[in-house]
């Protein structure tokens, strides 16, 4: 372990003196060997633009840094995975499983100025999207974000309709249905969230000042953390089968997340937030055993089974 050790740290001292752009082409390299379990040239030449020769010398460099990662194939003109590989780069599930199944990364600029993303490494079947945001939009909201101003939106509200009201957004949020912005609403002067398919129209107000209670800082419920305790339902014959599919340490899962999506995390995975795991329909897999850390939250209305007063609250959106 200790050789281990000495070994990675020689390597993180080698690639700090390499450039970025070689480091990400290094990272690629690993990145198919590890995955995909092969690497050619070809690869190199089609996702950064690169001559032959200028990839064959990152292959080279690669079997320098970590010659026990790759074998070269003769037969097939092709590097392959080693049976004694050992990843050079930390690589993270998210972006791993979104390059594989939709190439992202590696987009091909067209002529007449559209752009086409290259085609997936791995096939995959995800569920259909009812509401993708619409971009002109989006391009508003997410400069707003990014420039910190004030946006002068037409908003359908489930519980007011149709109005017109001035937010200060600060981030963007995917809640795993659709996608919202956390923003200080003028109109009722406190933050919330607005789902951005439910904006009809919207204008940046480039000269509008932002005042300090509207700002990201005076959020109680975005700054506010909540470590949830998830273990499988305890209704479940198998409890193992889940602590082994979320990685389970103990039995247990921890999660920290912020108060203001605590209610999206649990009705996206279903939890069981009632005190006595009283919810029996098979889609509840998992229960929240710490649901007193709940207390205080605000968006708790579509979190399965959550109690308040004595009265479960029925889940709306």
């Amino acid at each position: 372990m200790v050789q281990a050790v000495a070994n990675h740290e020689m390597l993180s001292a080698s690639l700090a003196h390499i450039a970025q752009p070689q480091r990400e082409r290094l990272a690629h390299i690993d990145f198919r060997l590890r995955f995909l379990g092969t690497v050619g040239r070809h690869d190199l030449t089609t996702r950064f633009g690169l001559r032959e020769t200028a990839a064959t010398r990152d292959l080279a460099l690669y079997r320098k840094l970590v010659p026990q990662n790759i074998d070269y194939d003769s037969k097939g003109k092709i590097y392959r995975r080693s049976t004694t590989f050992a990843p050079l780069f930390e690589h993270l599930s998210r972006p791993v499983l979104t390059a594989l199944t939709q190439g992202l990364g590696d987009d091909l600029a067209l002529t007449d100025g559209r752009s086409r993303s290259s085609r997936a490494h791995l096939p995959c079947e995800a569920p259909t999207e009812l509401n993708r945001p619409q971009l002109e939009n989006l391009s508003v909201l997410t400069r707003a974000i990014h420039q910190q101003k004030v946006a002068e939106i037409s908003y359908h509200s489930l519980s007011s309709g149709l109005n017109t009201r001035q937010v200060v957004p600060f981030m963007l949020v995917d809640n795993g249905l659709r996608w919202h912005i956390r923003a200080y609403d003028r109109l009722r002067a406190r933050f919330g969230d607005f789902v951005i398919n439910r904006v009809v129209a919207t204008e940046l107000l480039m000269d509008e000042p932002v005042g300090e209670h509207e700002q990201r800082e005076q959020d109680i419920q975005w700054n506010r953390v909540v470590e949830m305790e998830i273990v499988p339902h305890p209704n479940l014959k198998h409890p193992e089968t889940i602590a082994h599919e979320y990685g389970m340490q103990e039995g247990v899962l921890l999660a920290q997340v912020r108060a203001a999506v605590a209610g999206y995390v649990l009705r996206r995975w279903n939890v069981d937030c009632t005190k006595n795991h009283s919810l029996l329909g098979p889609e509840h897999h998992l229960w929240l055993r710490n649901w007193q850390a709940l207390y205080g939250v605000a968006n708790l209305q579509i979190a399965p089974g959550y109690a308040k007063g004595g009265k479960r609250n029925v889940a709306k959106d």
